[in-house]
């Protein structure tokens, strides 16, 4: 299985995040799974990084060309993938992953993220999308999302999209539990 994990290289972040990073990734290793992250060194991708590596997994990282060059990169990764940029960054994280799995982070993390959700309303992602909510940060966006179907800016069913769960040890068997996208996403992706 090749999961997908979006995630920030913040060092400022309180502890947790990191500690649920590298736990996250020490799992996925010893599942089997093929991680693939943006590639960086720092924060929770660092920690995601390490912890896959500490348990002999493989890690595919995938790097703009000029992170790399402000050095930005893992060095001990499997393979690192280098792209032109952030727009191939992404088309490439998400092509060929059989599940998505977020992590608090910043903006790029979000942007990653609602593509993704985007994608997958559009019917062009039909696999399971996973918040992990550490120090419950994705209750907020999660409750903003919901509020988005109780606005019908997307109908009832979208909300079965992705799955907020609360630890690392919840991410692979909420993956294994979720069902792939409707058949008829695109029709149902207009809000009637």
């Amino acid at each position: 299985m090749r999961v997908c994990v979006y995630c920030a290289s913040s060092e400022a972040t309180h502890e947790g995040f990191r500690r649920d990073a590298r736990r996250l990734g020490e799992l996925l290793a010893e599942a089997g799974c093929t991680v693939v992250y943006g590639g960086g060194s720092t924060g929770s991708m660092g920690a995601l990084a390490e912890g896959a590596l500490s348990r002999g997994g493989e890690i595919i990282g995938i790097l703009p060309r000029f992170m790399a060059d402000l050095e930005w990169g893992h060095p001990g990764l499997t393979r690192l993938e280098l792209v032109e940029d952030m727009r191939e960054r992404k088309h490439r994280l998400l092509s060929g992953a059989d599940a998505v799995v977020a992590l608090p982070g910043g903006c790029g993390t979000l942007e990653e993220l609602f593509e993704a959700i985007t994608l997958k309303r559009l019917g062009l992602y039909f696999k399971p999308i996973v918040m992990l909510d550490t120090n419950g940060l994705f209750a907020p966006l999660a409750a903003y999302l919901e509020r988005l179907i109780d606005e019908r800016f997307m109908n009832p069913g979208h909300g079965d999209m992705w799955r907020l769960v609360a630890s690392p040890e919840q991410v692979l068997p909420t993956i294994h539990a979720m069902p792939n996208w409707r058949s008829d996403a695109r029709e149902y992706a207009v809000v009637r």
